[in-house]
């Protein structure tokens, strides 16, 4: 844990306030990394934030990308009821299917055997033990979604961290004439398109053919919230960059991903029962491991999605779908 303490006094309301609502003292922020991550203390999740504490947790969001709350009692309806208060909960996932808990389509399972059941058994041996790598949720879709948050059901002793990483601030450390140059690129982002999806004769490869997912995306986004530029592309989602050759198009993607996951943007978290993680999806990737698969011991999360906006670009252009509708919550 960091050293590094901030405290939520400046959040603090009128003394009116105060007195129907816990202590902002009581809510510490620390920072985990330079960039990227911050650990919130004092919250219960499980009850309806009073307003300083939802004031102070939207502005650590924002600034850090991904904040972590630990020892949370929260099942499928709380979690729920947590992230309506940022914003509708959309369904757990355009190709949930009948794999969400029943009662609870907002919840997606995060879990060997859910990436199973969701996708076939096959997809497991092309991602990995337990999905895909670094990437922001279902990007494919016109409107990805905002904000996830991840809850910790069961975790093995040790393995299956979660890294976090800061577009914002990778996009601000490429070189400028790096930065003018992908201000007016675009990219296709499509579903499967890492792993194959659209050949696949297993369950991916029905579900991209029968509902595909994509569409161009800008590769510089321009934050709704924050006014922050931010790189826009990820190698789970990111087929091609419009308008140059798939020799150019490699080249610059590579050069992009790399700069993406530079190790002083990055945050690692590591998961316990009870742990949730709440991530700004427009500004930072996440990775999902691949390091415990043969460690005794389950891992089973649920993530909700809350609904995002259309991205926007520096010139002002917004996204265009090419496949797949948006992607709305209730």
């Amino acid at each position: 844990m960091s050293a590094t303490l901030e405290s939520v006094t400046a959040y603090a309301p009128a003394a009116s306030a105060r007195e129907k609502s816990p202590a902002v003292s009581d809510l510490r922020i620390l920072p985990q990394s330079g960039w990227t991550g911050a650990e919130i203390q004092g919250a219960d999740l499980s009850r309806p934030l009073p307003p300083a504490h939802f004031k102070a947790i939207k502005e650590a969001l924002l600034r850090w990308k991904v904040v972590f709350f630990r020892n949370q009692n929260l099942d499928h309806a709380g979690q729920i009821a947590f992230g309506r208060q940022f914003g509708p909960v959309t369904p757990g996932h355009p190709y949930e299917g009948d794999v969400a808990p029943a009662g609870f389509p907002e919840i997606h399972t995060v879990s060997p055997d859910a990436y199973a059941k969701r996708y076939g058994p096959n997809y497991q041996k092309q991602v990995g033990a337990n999905g895909p790598g670094w990437h922001a949720d279902v990007t494919p879709l016109i409107n990805p979604p905002a904000y996830s948050i991840l809850r910790a059901e069961a975790v093995p002793p040790y393995g299956g961290d979660t890294q976090f990483t800061n577009v914002a601030a990778a996009y601000a450390g490429l070189a400028e004439p790096i930065r003018k140059f992908i201000d007016g690129l675009r990219a296709e982002h499509r579903f499967g398109a890492s792993v194959g999806a659209e050949r696949s004769r297993e369950k991916i490869g029905d579900l991209v053919r029968s509902n595909p997912l994509a569409s161009i995306h800008p590769v510089v986004r321009v934050h709704p919230e924050t006014g922050e530029k931010v790189l826009y592309v990820n190698p789970s989602f990111t087929k091609q960059i419009v308008g140059v050759s798939a020799r150019e198009s490699r080249h610059l993607l590579d050069l992009l991903f790399e700069q993406a996951v530079i190790p002083e943007y990055t945050a690692r978290f590591r998961w316990e029962p009870g742990s949730v993680a709440f991530w700004d999806n427009r500004a930072a990737l996440h990775l999902a491991p691949r390091d415990f698969a043969h460690v005794e011991g389950d891992r089973i999360l649920h993530r909700i999605t809350l609904e995002g906006d259309v991205p926007v670009g520096p010139d002002g252009k917004p996204s265009e779908s090419i496949e797949g509708a948006a992607f709305k919550g209730a």
